[in-house]
């Protein structure tokens, strides 16, 4: 095991770092950590592996943690490549979730900002007798979330 090992952050590439936050922002109550980050030179290539790489855009501190918990980080690059067509099944990261009190109206609120939907709400009930009640939608930019609720 690594010692000292802690989640940090996720991090997302967007086309629009600035939409894309406000999004997060608006809907869920992610909330900025300053500064804007701006990151270009030799340290960024050789750590991207990506030559002449210039990142911009910010952290959000997750909802539900506190001033210290983990963060989504908002980044453009500079040059981008071209986005893979959404899928839920790709092998890779999945998604991001997001406990909510009502799954069909945090849906529709998402869908009304700009998001689209990739199933149905469903409630299945686990092994241990809980019920969650979930779907998938997509932020505005394609990628994957999901809200759910416990209960």
């Amino acid at each position: 095991m690594i010692e000292g090992a802690r989640y940090g952050h996720t991090n997302l590439i967007a086309a629009d770092w600035r939409a894309l936050a406000r999004f997060y922002e608006e809907l869920f109550g992610c909330q900025l950590v300053p500064p804007e980050r701006d990151y270009v030179g030799p340290e960024l290539d050789r750590g991207t592996g990506v030559p002449g790489a210039r990142m911009t855009g910010v952290h959000l501190r997750m909802p539900g943690h506190g001033p210290t918990g983990p963060t989504l980080e908002i980044y453009n690059y500079s040059e981008q490549l071209e986005r893979m067509p959404t899928a839920v099944n790709r092998p890779g990261f999945g998604h991001i979730a997001f406990e909510v009190t009502d799954v069909a109206d945090a849906r529709r609120q998402v869908l009304a900002a700009g998001g689209t939907a990739v199933g149905e709400v469903v409630t299945l009930t686990t092994r241990a007798g809980r019920h969650v009640t979930w779907c998938y939608v997509t932020d505005p930019e394609g990628n994957v979330v999901e809200l759910q609720s416990w209960g």
